[in-house]
């Protein structure tokens, strides 16, 4: 009996918050509802979707979310981790991020549009939608674009498994594919070094400190040189091993970083997800309710051109 093989589905990932925070700034915030409330970042992202879906088709889409955006796991193991962009800290739940005073009011109207719409949308409590990213990318059995502002994910790509990152240059237009021949050329790593790249140079931007004195060109002939971390610790318990004095001695002195590190930034592939549909909506489940949301948030065209691209 011939076997049928069933068709490969694409299925495209949001890092949903680094999206609207980019519409945000690239949409004037004279752009308002009918009763005044500025609607530029929920605008903004309908557009992003909208030429997301026409210029790369997925068949499957999932906005994730950031239900923890600075999880107490990752904060226990360095306390630093994001610290500047604490606006509130809270004894129990997530602390408040500091965020534009009209952009965080949107946040609600863009979940309940995407659910208006029947886009899935997932966030996970104690994980970020990086985590989440990384979990159904893991789980995936096709090809996978990740749409983010956040070099961080370009440790996912792996071109043996079609995973690649589009990374926007100027609002979604003009993208960067990020596959491992564009990593190796940039940061002399595939997507599996990346993390390791990142974490011995530090993030600034995330509170990671780094290695002091290995900075990213230093960090890319290290893992040449060495492999991974692992090689590289282990360089530097062999006299034999070239490293300089003050490289064997700055690692050294890291240790308790670099034991703690990687769990950090690595993105986690085991989130439990809840269980969604995740195919691209051909039509709103409930269009009453997107009806009231486009006229109390005056979405017009920007929602308009998103449901013809969805029903195409």
């Amino acid at each position: 009996m011939r076997k049928v093989t069933q068709p490969t589905r694409r299925l495209m990932l949001l890092d949903t918050a680094s999206l609207y925070f980019r519409a945000y700034f690239g949409v004037p915030d004279s752009v308002r509802a009918p009763d005044g409330t500025p609607v530029n970042a929920v605008r903004g992202l309908l557009e992003f979707i909208d030429r997301l879906v026409k210029d790369h088709r997925p068949d499957e889409l999932v906005a994730c979310m950031d239900a923890d955006w600075r999880p107490q796991w990752r904060v226990d193991l360095i306390p630093s981790y994001k610290a500047h962009r604490v606006a509130e800290e809270r004894e129990s739940g997530p602390d408040e991020e500091e965020v534009p005073d009209t952009l965080s009011p949107q946040v609600p109207i863009i979940e309940d549009v995407l659910d208006a719409l029947g886009i899935a949308r997932v966030g996970v409590e104690g994980y970020e939608a990086d985590d989440v990213i990384g979990t159904f990318t893991a789980r995936a059995k096709g090809p996978v674009d990740i749409v983010t502002g956040d070099r961080d994910l370009y440790q996912l790509v792996d071109d043996e498994r079609g995973i690649r990152v589009l990374y926007p240059l100027k609002g979604v237009g003009l993208l960067q594919l990020t596959d491992e021949a564009w990593l190796r050329e940039k940061y002399g790593v595939d997507g599996g070094g990346y993390a390791d790249l990142a974490l011995l140079r530090g993030d600034p931007s995330d509170g990671l400190p780094g290695v002091p004195g290995i900075g990213e060109k230093t960090a890319a002939k290290l893992l040449a040189e060495f492999g991974d971390l692992a090689g590289i610790l282990a360089a530097v318990d062999d006299p034999k091993a070239r490293l300089t004095p003050s490289q064997r001695r700055r690692l050294d002195e890291s240790r308790p970083y670099l034991a703690v590190a990687p769990k950090v930034v690595r993105v986690a592939g085991d989130v439990p997800l809840p269980d969604v549909a995740t195919a691209l909506p051909g039509a709103p489940p409930d269009p009453a309710a997107l009806d009231e949301l486009a006229a109390r948030w005056g979405l017009g065209g920007s929602l308009h051109r998103l449901l013809s691209t969805l029903q195409a």
